[in-house]
């Protein structure tokens, strides 16, 4: 009740009392009207109360209601960070940068200039290689620069630039030595809504690149297969679950660019299938008057030279370590005749003969060993007949292990062991001599890394490293202008020492 009210009823009640004040019968009901009054006054206090009580919740309401709302004006802004943050990193397009890098300093126990390099044996020249761990003099960079993007359709796009730079100068400007070169540069479309069937899924792709599926054997610095060049393809043709196919054509050029009349260009055309964890690879290629080609005096390089090739790869991509224990392996047979016979880098050598034929194996696998220990060993072996000159041979064979020993999160020592055979008869080609004998080399190298110590492809790795290495005397003998048999670099023993980085993201 009101207050103005119960004035009002009160004033009533008490006026009609004093106008019958003589009247004994009313007594009673004065005392009736005051316990009345009396009532009255504590409904009016519990009414005052309770509004006050009101007052207060609501009062309180508003002031939580004006927080809540300054808390989500602060907060507004971050919450649309997150919320973009969250769509870009869903989102599969936008700028990607990778690159691979090495650099390092490789002296002589004299602390002198030294040889390295793992092509640093006679059997180099035919792609032999040996360890590299603690034998590299070169500063190496790759940037490569890409842009993806998944359109409204579903289609894919991509586009994909790579810089290249090497360099054995340790000097800080070295432009006047530079090797810099654009290395790839290509696009590729893929998933588009039109295709169906085989190509649904597939990759179409244009321009100057390496292939997709190259793999190499990292602890060698040797490419199993390295099909480059300028082309186009198509990726990815499946033709079940398990089964697919990739489809290409490469051209690559012989011959000096000053002189463009007399170029011959290399056109080569690949058929790459994959079951489940078999690749069946077949190549051939054809270079047209590759056998006419000038020189830049005018000369013929090479007048029986071949103008067509073949090239096979048989390989074996396990998950496992050759289905012994946990690990991955890698394994591959691979065959070339004529252009095809420099089985490594398909389709790079224009010097082979028509009879040229090449044998090459290759196998690494990585797998742990327990208590901090892990190993990762390699073979790589080749046998070429009538290479470059009718009844020439070239036979070697390169066995690599490297173990790593964890100490801490962040320390390791890697070792590295390499043995190479080598048999060498290229009767007279470009003043070469026939040689044969063994290679020998040991490295140990103390390593920091940032994370994952034991992890073989994990990087970026700093090693100190010390390396010696030996070699039979016959093989200074192969020819003067290789590192063999050069001034302070001959048989008998050679202690290399140094520092590298390597890194790769």
């Amino acid at each position: 009740m009101k207050k103005s009210t119960l004035a009002v009823t009160l004033g009533l009640i008490l006026s009609a009392g004093a106008a019958h004040a003589a009247d004994p019968s009313m007594s009673s009901i004065e005392a009736r009207l005051a316990a009345l009054e009396q009532r009255l006054q504590a409904a009016e206090q519990r009414a005052n109360a309770a509004e006050n009580r009101a007052q207060a919740a609501e009062k309180q309401a508003q002031q939580l209601a004006a927080a809540q709302q300054k808390n989500q004006t602060a907060t507004a802004p971050v919450e649309q960070r997150i919320a973009k943050l969250e769509q870009k990193a869903a989102d599969e397009g936008g700028f990607e940068f990778h690159g691979y890098a090495r650099s390092g300093l490789l002296m002589n126990n004299s602390a002198a200039k030294t040889q390295g390099g793992p092509t640093v044996t006679p059997a180099g020249e035919t792609g032999g290689h040996v360890g590299r761990l603690g034998n590299e003099p070169d500063t190496y960079v790759e940037m490569n620069l890409e842009h993806k993007q998944t359109l409204a359709n579903g289609a894919t796009t991509r586009f994909k630039v790579m810089l290249a730079d090497g360099q054995r100068t340790y000097n800080d400007w070295t432009a006047s030595s530079s090797d810099l070169n654009l290395r790839q540069a290509f696009t590729e479309i893929g998933h588009l809504p039109s295709f169906s069937g085989a190509f649904k899924d597939s990759t179409v792709w244009a321009g100057k690149r390496f292939d997709r599926d190259n793999f190499d054997i990292h602890w060698i610095d040797s490419d199993v297969v390295f099909l480059a060049g300028t082309g186009a393809g198509v990726y990815d043709m499946k033709w079940s679950d398990n089964a697919r196919s990739n489809v290409s054509i490469y051209g690559r050029t012989f011959g000096d660019i000053e002189n463009s009349e007399n170029t011959a260009q290399n056109y080569i055309l690949s058929l790459n299938n994959f079951y489940g964890p078999v690749q069946l690879m077949v190549s051939g290629m054809r270079a047209k008057d590759n056998d006419d080609r000038l020189d830049l005096d005018g000369n013929k390089v090479k007048s029986d030279a071949a103008n067509t090739g073949l090239h096979a790869l048989l390989g074996l991509h396990n998950d496992s370590f050759y289905g012994l224990r946990e690990g991955s392996a890698k394994t591959a047979l691979l065959y070339g005749h004529g252009l095809g016979a420099e089985v490594k880098s398909i389709g790079s050598d224009g010097a082979l003969l028509p009879e040229a034929n090449t044998w090459r194996l290759a196998s690494y696998g990585i797998t742990p060993l327990g208590g901090g220990w892990h190993i990762a060993p390699a073979l790589l072996a080749q046998t070429s007949k009538d290479r470059y000159v009718k009844g020439d041979s070239y036979q070697w064979a390169t066995a690599n292990v490297r173990l790593i020993q964890g100490f801490t999160e962040n320390f390791e020592m890697q070792y590295e062991g390499s043995y190479q055979y080598m048999d060498l008869r290229p009767e007279g080609y470009n003043g070469r001599n026939a040689v044969s004998g063994n290679f020998y080399k040991l490295t140990v190298a103390p390593t920091l890394k940032a994370s994952d110590v034991g992890e073989f492809l994990k990087r970026p790795e700093i090693r100190l490293f010390a390396t010696w290495m030996d070699w039979d005397h016959r093989l200074d003998k192969y020819a003067s202008s290789d590192a063999f048999g050069s001034d302070g670099f001959k048989a008998g023993g050679e202690w290399n020492f140094g520092v590298q980085m390597e890194t790769w993201f």
